[in-house]
C-alpha cells in the first residue's frame, strides 16, 4: 500500500510540475506576439468582415511593348540618348548609340545620368562587358548604376577574375557583398532587375529612415532587401547627405570598359 501512495504522490507532482512549464511557456509565447493594431478587439465571425473591395488595384499591363511594362518610364530603347545627360556639365550624352539599339560607355566621356529624377523605383535593365578580355580586377568592364545618383550597384566583370568582394559584380559596391555571383559569359547580355527604396529625411536633413536596395541578377536573388548605409565611397566611410529625388546614373569607369546597356526602363513606387 505504501508503495502505491508513493506512486500516486509521484505522479501528481509530475502533473503539476509539467501544468506549470506550460503555463510558463505560454505566458512567454503571449509576452512575445505582436499584435498589429488593426486586428485588436473582438474578432470577426463572418468572412465578409476581412474581405475589402476598394481601393481598386490599378491594372498593368506586364508586356504591353516590347516587354515592357504598361506603366513604365522607358529611360532606353535603343533609338536616342534623349533622356540622358551628362553628370559632369547637363549637356547632351556622349556616350555611343550602336545601330543594334545598345549603348556603349565612351571612355574619358563621363558618367551620364537621366533628366528626370526619381524616388523610390522598380528598375530593369540590361548590360553586357565586352567579349575580348583586355584587364583584370577592378579594371575588367567596370561600370555601375546608380540609385539617386548616389548609391551603386557595380557592374563588372567577374568571370574568372577576383576582387574584392563587395566590390564585386551584384555588389551594393563597398557596403554588401552579393549573395551569389551569377553572372553569364562573358559577351553575352545581363539582366538587373532591382527594387529600391530611398532613405527618408526629415526638415533638419537627419536621415530617419534607411533606404533599401533588392538586386536580382539573371533571375537570381543577390541582394536581399539589404539597408543602404549611406553614399557608396571608393575611399572613407559611407556619408549621408540630405536628397529628395534623383537620377538614375550610369558610371564611365574611364579605364576602357566599353560595357554596353540596352532595355532601360522604371516603374515608381
Amino acid at each position: 500500500m505504501k508503495y502505491i501512495i508513493f506512486f500516486i504522490s509521484l505522479s501528481l507532482i509530475y502533473s503539476c510540475r509539467e501544468g506549470a512549464e506550460d503555463t510558463v511557456d505560454k505566458e512567454k509565447i503571449d509576452e512575445n506576439v505582436i499584435i498589429h493594431e488593426e486586428y485588436q478587439g473582438e474578432s470577426p465571425e463572418v468572412p465578409e468582415a476581412t474581405e475589402f473591395y476598394e481601393p481598386a488595384v490599378p491594372r498593368v499591363l506586364p508586356f504591353a511593348s516590347n516587354g515592357v511594362p504598361s506603366d513604365a518610364i522607358v529611360l532606353f530603347d535603343g533609338t536616342s540618348l534623349e533622356a540622358w545627360i551628362s553628370s559632369g556639365d547637363s549637356t547632351a550624352a556622349d556616350w555611343h548609340l550602336n545601330k543594334n539599339g545598345t549603348m556603349t560607355v565612351k571612355d574619358q566621356a563621363g558618367d551620364i545620368e537621366t533628366r528626370q529624377h526619381f524616388g523610390s523605383i522598380q528598375l530593369h535593365l540590361e548590360w553586357k562587358s565586352p567579349e575580348e578580355i583586355r584587364r583584370e580586377g577592378q579594371n575588367r568592364a567596370n561600370s555601375g548604376v546608380f540609385l539617386s545618383g548616389l548609391y551603386e550597384v557595380q557592374v563588372l566583370d567577374n568571370n574568372d577574375n577576383d576582387t574584392y568582394v563587395n566590390g564585386q559584380v551584384g555588389s551594393v559596391y563597398k557596403q554588401h557583398i552579393p549573395l551569389a555571383m551569377a553572372s553569364v559569359p562573358s559577351g553575352d547580355w545581363n539582366t538587373y532587375d532591382i527594387i529600391y527604396h530611398a532613405p527618408e529625411f526629415n526638415e533638419k536633413g537627419q536621415k530617419i529612415k534607411s533606404g533599401t536596395i533588392t538586386v536580382i541578377h539573371n533571375g537570381v536573388l543577390v541582394q536581399d532587401h539589404v539597408e543602404i548605409k549611406g553614399t557608396t565611397e571608393y575611399i572613407g566611410w559611407p556619408k549621408n547627405p540630405a536628397h529628395g529625388k534623383g537620377p538614375l546614373k550610369l558610371q564611365d569607369h574611364r579605364d576602357d570598359s566599353r560595357v554596353s546597356y540596352r532595355n532601360i526602363w522604371v516603374r515608381e513606387l
